[in-house]
């Protein structure tokens, strides 16, 4: 009777310590709007990943741009880049994502470097990625515009302390650390292309 009162008593606060409920994880199922609604261009905002590869990767990342446009069937999209890696701004035409209707699945192929990942469902201006790798867990947040509202940053940091990722993993970009796009290059600040 003893330790099934303390069990009462204590569940109560066993239940108040568990921390804030985790929202699900919805992956989104493609259909026929999934990839045209994926087209034209994304900010990178924010990242974190336990991956060793992708964490390095985010961890160099300042700012980032990319957009999405058709590949040359409809189970493929090209990718342009344009990225601050720590002080150098560099232009990558050479990406490609491979779709993967049967699965939802996104992969992209890089050189030799490929990475796949689904979408989490949120806002149409959003683009949440869980990346799939060896069951490390790497989420990352893309918007039409660098400016996010502060409801869409709080949910996508509540999905990454779900993941179980403190303030200190989560990796975000700055708009201060913007690269000049191609046609506003100046003397000083050269956007310099990577040949792949």
């Amino acid at each position: 009777m003893l330790a099934s009162l303390t069990l009462l008593l204590g569940l109560p606060l066993a239940l108040a310590a568990e921390g804030p409920s985790c929202p699900p994880l919805v992956t989104v199922t493609f259909d026929n709007a999934t990839i045209p609604g994926l087209l034209g261009q994304w900010t990178y905002i924010a990242a974190a990943s336990r991956y060793p590869p992708h964490l390095k990767e985010i961890k160099a990342v300042k700012y980032e741009i990319f957009s999405f446009s058709p590949g040359s069937h409809e189970d493929e999209l090209n990718v342009t880049e344009i990225i601050r890696l720590n002080e150098t701004c560099v232009v990558q035409n050479t990406g490609k994502i491979q779709v993967f209707w049967h699965n939802s699945t996104l992969e992209f192929v890089n050189n030799e470097v490929t990475s796949a990942s689904r979408l989490i469902q949120s806002d149409k201006d959003l683009l949440i990625m869980k990346h799939i790798n060896d069951d490390l867990p790497s989420l990352s947040l893309s918007a039409r515009t660098f400016n996010v509202s502060k409801e869409h940053l709080e949910e996508f940091k509540a999905y990454m302390r779900c993941l179980g990722f403190t303030e200190d993993e989560m990796f975000f970009t700055s708009e201060k650390d913007a690269c000049p796009l191609p046609e506003e290059k100046t003397g000083e600040d050269k956007v310099e292309p990577q040949l792949g």
